[in-house]
């Protein structure tokens, strides 16, 4: 069952200033300079880029893997 409410009745007073300061709150969000979410976040605090030799570690972590791998195939014969 729908509930149909009429356009034509005024809006309370206590409705038309809670309207206005929902839609100045909103016009103040979109007009401020608000964080990317990325960039600007606080968990990059004390963090570096990566450097040139990460290649190096997913190298090490492949071979780490590898020999893990062969070492249950091996064992398990």
């Amino acid at each position: 069952m729908a509930l149909f409410i009429r356009q034509n009745e005024e809006k309370s007073e206590f409705q038309q200033r809670l309207a206005a300061e929902l839609q100045e709150k909103a016009r103040k969000k979109a007009a401020g300079d608000q964080p990317d979410g990325v960039t600007d976040s606080a968990y990059l605090k004390g963090t570096k880029e990566t450097t040139s030799l990460a290649w190096v570690w997913i190298v090490i972590a492949f071979f780490a893997v590898g020999v893990f791998v062969f070492y249950i195939v091996g064992s398990s014969r």
